[in-house]
Parts: C-alpha cells; structure tokens; sequence
C-alpha cells in the first residue's frame, strides 16, 4: 500500500531513513548498456560528488550509498541539531550554494540595509528555507531533478528518467540502522561488481576504508562513527568494528571468493544479539524483507500506533535482539 510521505518520513520516529532510486524503463544511470555498448560510466562521479555536495550544505548526512547501474541507495541522517544551531545568515548562506534566493536574500547577504517589510519578508523565507534544509524529500528532490536534466542532455532526449518516487524506509532502532547500512555497502558484492569492499568504487565503505588507511578526518558530508558515547551525535557504533562487520558479512554471502570463513561471531553480532542466518538475509535482501518501517516489533507498532494504523506489517525476518 502507498502511504503518504508525511507518514513515512517523521523526525518524531527516527532521524534514520534509507532511500532508493531507480531509473523508469531500460534507462542506464551508470555502467554500459549491453545493448548498445554506450558506457555511462562518468556519470556514477556525477552523482557521487552530487551527493557529497548536498550533504554538506544540508543538515543531512551520509551514513552510507552505494551507486548501481540503474538505481542508488542512501542510508541517511537528518541533523535537526545543526538546522536549529544555525543562524539566519548561515541558512540564507548555504541556500545561497544550492540556489539563486530572492533579491531580499541577496541584498542581506550583500551586507545591505533593509527596509523594515523586507527585514520581515526575508524572515518568513529564511523560516522556509531551514525547514527545506533538513527535509529528505528536498534532498532526494535536488539530487534527481540534477542528475535527470545532466543524462537527458547528454543523451539527446527529454522525458523522466527516473521512477516518480523515490523509496524510503524508516530505521527506527540501531538493528535497523546496522542491517541497512551494510546491505546498501554490500550491494556492489550481491551485484558481482566487485569482490571486497575496498574495491568497491562509488561507496561509501570504501571511501571510510580510504580515509582510515590514510589517516584522514572523516569529511563533513559523511556522518561519523561515534561509538556509545553520551551527548555524541553520529552512528552509534565503532568505525572499526562496522569495517570488519561488513567484510565478515562480504565473506558469507561469497564464500568461494573470500576464504575461509571463521565460525566466531564478530563481537559486535553478540552484542546485538543478531544470529548468522538472519544476518545473512538482512544484507542480502533488505528492501525485500522490509516495507516502510524497519525495527525491532515493538517498535514498528509503537510508530504505527502513533500514525493511527490498525494494522501493524509484518517482516519475513525478525529483527530483535531475541532472535533465536
């Protein structure tokens, strides 16, 4: 069933949503198409470098992507914290890096004086423009509406180009968030695109493992692994252990092309009480198993409870720390 996006995507829930879009048809994104042999394959950097783009301006963060052939996955936070934090320059500022603004906007910004109805004009649209600023659907919006206009002129064509909707799930608890995050960094492997993860061009595993082989800080567009630290806002788990969550989950799903595969669990795994069957099935089927709410049962009924829903989904796969 269609929900309506409000209900999808309510910060009141989670700050946590994964999102997916495709292409309409036989539409290539990137890659070669086989039956033409057209290579498409510059336009993963477009869309790469897109991404990072608005994360940076956007009070939205990456917590993981993975760029496909004829579709893209985006495991994202919104950061309310940082939109309140801002002040009225700072959002005219980074609006300003996305679009033109108004005159008033660009007569503030210019450091002129404005009239008193001008002063109360731009206010109304500063308020506009914060709220726009922390929205997924403008984030996911300014990403398609960019990528679209580029392929369409490059491919001598007009039309849509990708589905109308993007696709989005709601992560309600770190079950969720763990699970997503490494099906979207796995999904290259799933395809046969690549055979570990850091060969796994146009993700975001691969991008962490570069940054941690040369001692680099994490950039502004990614959202940083913070650990279980009080009054820390990021991914509530350690860099080092998701690295060698995603290459132990890498190696059962391609047992032939990775090793050996050691019985013992990682400890991360035991601590949040996920077994290896439905590990497994998480990071190879997520979209699959998943409709618009992902988290442990009381959890999805509490925020279908909240949204006036008498029926509460159900998944094929538990995801609870009591699994068995």
């Amino acid at each position: 069933m269609t929900l309506p996006r409000s209900s999808l995507i309510s910060l009141d829930d989670t700050p946590y949503y994964h999102c997916v879009s495709r292409c309409v048809r036989r539409a290539f994104l990137c890659g070669t198409d086989h039956y033409t042999g057209q290579c498409y394959e510059h336009r993963r950097n477009w869309l790469e470098s897109k991404l990072h783009f608005l994360a940076s301006t956007l009070a939205i963060k990456l917590c993981a992507y993975a760029i496909m052939s004829n579709h893209y996955h985006v495991v994202l936070h919104v950061r309310k914290d940082q939109m309140d934090a801002w002040s009225d320059r700072e959002v005219i500022r980074r609006w300003h890096r996305l679009y033109k603004g108004s005159l008033i906007s660009q007569k503030f910004a210019a450091g002129e004086v404005l009239l008193e109805a001008e002063a109360k004009l731009l206010k109304e649209q500063v308020n506009l423009w914060r709220s726009r600023l922390c929205s997924i659907s403008w984030f996911m919006k300014n990403i398609n509406e960019s990528i679209s206009r580029r392929a369409n002129a490059e491919d001598k064509c007009t039309g849509a180009f990708w589905e109308s909707r993007f696709k989005s799930q709601a992560l309600l608890d770190e079950h969720a968030l763990l699970s997503c995050m490494a099906y979207v960094d796995l999904n290259p492997i799933r395809a046969k695109m690549a055979n570990t993860p850091e060969t796994s061009d146009h993700t975001s595993i691969k991008q962490r493992i570069e940054l941690t082989r040369q001692k680099k800080r994490t950039p502004k567009s990614l959202e940083s692994f913070v650990g279980i630290k009080q009054d820390s806002i990021g991914i509530p788990f350690k860099l080092e252990d998701y690295i060698e969550l995603i290459d132990w989950s890498g190696r059962i799903i391609h047992k032939n092309k990775r090793g050996h595969i050691n019985n013992q669990t990682p400890p991360i795994l035991e601590r949040l009480g996920l077994n290896n069957e439905n590990w497994q099935a998480l990071t190879t089927g997520f979209e699959d198993h998943f409709q618009h709410w992902v988290g442990t049962e009381h959890i999805v009924a509490r925020v279908c409870q909240n949204h006036g829903y008498q029926r509460v989904p159900k998944s094929h796969i538990p995801l609870t720390a009591n699994s068995p």
